[in-house]
């Protein structure tokens, strides 16, 4: 089972917000083995990254991944020695003939693909993680929004 994380980058954290994903969690995952996917840029990703690292403290099967958009090895120096430190495992999805500018773009997409279930923070209709959501609609994943947003 996989779990993708997207959100909005300006993200504020509340213990109702974290309760939610915990009890998402529970239901969803429970005790199964999971690969959980996070970004690791913004607010949202930061939170969703201590929940669930909060989520694997109990359920030791879970794995939290960061998946990586970029394999330069100026990337590698600057960012992900850093990543390493923060998750279980790092992915670098074949995007590789993509252009770089559009890299997380590619990468989420490639998330959402992978996924059984999507936990999201959308609240307005444009930037990236809105971008990724619709993705996610589009392709009929099951998808769970913290946030508020009119359609």
């Amino acid at each position: 089972m996989i779990v993708t994380f997207c959100g909005h980058a300006q993200f504020h954290k509340t213990e109702e917000y974290e309760q939610k994903i915990l009890a998402f969690l529970e239901e969803k995952v429970g005790d199964q083995p999971a690969d959980i996917y996070l970004g690791g840029y913004g607010g949202f990703d930061s939170f969703a990254n201590d929940c669930c690292k909060k989520y694997k403290e109990t359920h030791p099967k879970v794995s939290l991944l960061f998946i990586t958009p970029y394999m330069a090895v100026e990337y590698q120096k600057n960012h992900l020695d850093y990543q390493q430190t923060r998750y279980d495992g790092i992915i670098y999805p074949e995007i590789e003939d993509k252009p770089k500018r559009f890299a997380i773009s590619y990468r989420n997409k490639w998330m959402v693909e992978k996924s059984d279930y999507v936990v999201a923070y959308i609240n307005h209709d444009w930037g990236g993680a809105y971008t990724t959501y619709k993705h996610a609609k589009r392709k009929g994943k099951y998808i769970f929004n913290l946030g508020k947003i009119q359609e």
